[in-house]
């Protein structure tokens, strides 16, 4: 059985004395519960020794009340446990000393998806940086990494840091949560006392979860629309699709686990994808499918897609490389269509000046290679995969778990 962060400082009064008379603020969202889905800060107020003051809630706030991307959360009063519960995603994204006055330790307890653009890592580096200056204690609580140990894609660039992207990670990173903070509190320099719960039991490698305990927890969505373990896998490459005018399925049943358009020639881009980089699509099934997004981009249409099955028997963890695989599905479409309105012009995650895709990717990398004509998918290879490599040699330091 694997045990989270949460759940071994609640069984273990050893691990919750440090904290006792501490005034403790929980970093928190839907998916911080406890092996018997008891939310975290309701569970933390119920041991008797501890005492919860404030608790914090990220993108899509504490109990998960916002349905779509950059829909801010207010500040509000937790009428149960009495405590103000600040919005981490409304007037401020980071912890302002008044917010961090509520408080002594702060207890981070989020569960991430293994994406460098996933915004809880970036909230958590903005605890670490508010403690570090305010000279609070933080205590991560940690989760899987439901995608697992692979790393894949580009590593941000200096200069293109943002919300998406708040330091030199690839775009899959394969750590937890308490493995990056480590590593922010090392590539920072932070002077910061951060301690790491950390799991027992988790085995990454192991089929069929692979980061995930399958037939042991239960999932919730950390955000909504992440809703399965299989979502995370696709997640590192289906979210580039926010920064296009393809439907990254938003609006339907399976979010980020399918694409699409109106106009999208699916036999076609689904050939050409095979012909440049028939690797690129292993591990995986793609099956074209027809939907009609109910909000969101193409709202009311009817689209053709491709539907990335990682459900199947056929999954390989080791082949799959969603990062890869949507970046393959572009440059398709770019050979098809060179003329296709790819790119989505819009102010994404409050950036300005910048195209949508460059800040997800944390350069204008990815974006160069699908509009050079001649560049090839060994080219984006070639630059990845020394990225890949540094980071495979740089994450090995920071890593608590032994698979």
């Amino acid at each position: 059985m694997t045990l989270f962060g949460i759940d071994r400082l609640l069984a273990d009064p050893a691990l919750r004395r440090p904290l006792a008379g501490a005034r403790l603020g929980l970093v928190a969202h839907p998916a911080s519960v406890t092996r018997d889905l008891v939310h975290a800060l309701d569970a933390l107020a119920a041991t008797g020794d501890l005492r919860v003051t404030a608790a914090f809630g990220p993108q899509h706030g504490l109990r998960g009340d916002k349905q779509d991307n950059m829909m801010e959360s207010p500040d509000f009063h937790d009428p149960a446990h009495g405590i103000p519960v600040f919005s981490l995603y409304g007037g401020v994204r980071r912890p302002t000393d008044a917010m961090l006055d509520a408080c002594d330790v702060l207890v981070v307890d989020l569960q991430d998806v293994g994406c460098r653009i996933y915004t809880f890592v970036t909230t958590l580096l903005y605890v670490l940086e508010g403690a570090a200056a305010k000279r609070k204690r933080v205590v991560v609580l940690d989760r899987p990494n439901p995608a697992g140990r692979p790393a894949e894609g580009l590593r941000l660039r200096p200069g293109a840091e943002s919300f998406v992207g708040a330091g030199p990670l690839p775009m899959r990173h394969g750590l937890t949560m308490g493995e990056l903070a480590r590593w922010f509190v090392r590539e920072r320099r932070l002077d910061v006392e951060c301690d790491v719960v950390a799991m027992d039991g988790w085995r990454p490698h192991d089929a069929p979860g692979y980061g995930w305990p399958l037939g042991e927890r239960s999932w919730v969505n950390p955000s909504p629309n992440i809703p399965s373990p299989w979502t995370t896998r696709a997640y590192p490459g289906t979210v580039m699709l926010e920064g296009t005018t393809l439907s990254e399925g938003r609006g339907t049943t399976r979010p980020l686990e399918l694409f699409g358009a109106p106009d999208l020639d699916v036999p076609a881009l689904l050939r050409t994808m095979e012909a440049l980089a028939p690797a690129w699509l292993r591990g995986c099934r793609l099956r074209p499918c027809w939907f009609e997004p109910t909000f969101h981009k193409h709202v009311g249409a009817l689209c053709a897609g491709v539907q990335v099955h990682l459900d199947d028997p056929a999954y390989d963890h080791a082949a799959f490389r969603p990062w890869r695989l949507v970046a393959l599905a572009l440059k398709a479409i770019r050979r098809l269509r060179p003329d296709y309105p790819l790119w989505r012009d819009f102010l994404y995650e409050y950036e300005p000046g910048r195209l949508a895709i460059d800040v997800i990717n944390g350069s204008g990398l990815l974006r160069e290679w699908v509009d050079d004509a001649a560049a090839t998918p060994g080219d984006l290879d070639a630059l990845a995969s020394r990225d890949e490599a540094a980071w495979e040699a740089e994450r090995a330091a920071f890593r608590l778990y032994r698979a």
